[in-house]
């Protein structure tokens, strides 16, 4: 074989190498993309079934853009963030948990003895969501999420208007064993939070996840949640989820200054 014809298989070789690693390369991409779109589609679903609007055969995202209200907080002071101060990197549109608790400049190593949810390392803001009904505030929708079993449980909890009262929770992300630890997912389960009490009289976080089934005839029974058959660590990392996240490390603060409003504005009202 001459050494022009070689030159030519190995021009030829290296064309073949070179359209393919582009195929797939663009291929990947692609993929990546696409997949990415569906978790938020996802997530967007998750959040129209927490606050109670989800409908079979509507378009997830219309109906968030009409009902919901995407708005960003400072945890630590439970204040809205202006929407002046919003950027490419601070804004509800491109907010993502795992990375901005990530982030050098908006997330935080979480002291150990106040890391009762098993995160390590959470945002400093947070995106949450408001349903509004002829403008008047139906329900708030908390992201929240923390360690179960096998995995780190991703979801969100919506309170009523009174800050008080939830009205659903849901998960969009975990890992936890179908069956048992994963019947986090089960319709059933999920809607015996809902009437439940978040807090005490006295602004303690109440709501809790239990061992077994609760008793009706418990005086506590309207902060008690059933725990999940067989998972028992499944149900002491949910527990300690919501404690966590309702509690003064999480949206304590939010929801204070938020009852704190409303009653400013009932008595001007």
């Amino acid at each position: 074989m001459s050494n022009e014809s070689t030159k030519k298989m190995i021009i030829v070789a290296l064309g073949v190498c070179l359209v393919c690693s582009i195929l797939v390369s663009t291929a990947a991409v692609t993929l990546n993309a696409r997949q990415e779109k569906n978790k938020e589609l996802d997530k967007i679903k998750n959040i129209l079934i927490a606050g109670e609007l989800m409908q079979e055969n509507v378009d997830v995202k219309s109906v968030f853009e009409e009902k919901v209200e995407s708005e960003l907080i400072h945890l630590e002071t439970g204040e809205f963030i202006p929407k002046s101060d919003y950027s490419a990197k601070l804004s509800p549109e491109t907010f993502n948990i795992k990375k901005m608790a990530d982030d050098d400049q908006y997330g935080k190593l979480i002291p150990p003895e106040k890391d009762i949810a098993r995160i390590n390392k959470m945002p400093k803001v947070m995106s949450i969501y408001i349903v509004k009904i002829d403008d008047q505030i139906e329900k708030y929708i908390l992201p929240i999420y923390g360690k179960g079993l096998w995995s780190t449980l991703y979801g969100f909890l919506a309170l009523g208007s009174d800050l008080q009262t939830i009205q659903g929770i849901t998960f969009y992300e975990h890992g936890e064993t179908p069956g048992l630890g994963g019947e986090v997912d089960n319709p059933n389960w999920k809607a015996i939070w809902k009437g439940k009490q978040a807090f005490k009289d006295n602004g303690q976080v109440g709501i809790t996840v239990i061992k077994g089934q609760v008793d009706p005839d418990n005086p506590n029974a309207k902060y008690q949640v059933d725990g999940l058959s067989g998972s028992t660590l499944t149900t002491r990392g949910l527990d300690a989820m919501v404690k966590f996240w309702l509690g003064e490390t999480g949206y304590g603060p939010f929801i204070q200054h938020a009852k704190k409003q409303k009653a400013e504005l009932n008595e001007q009202g």
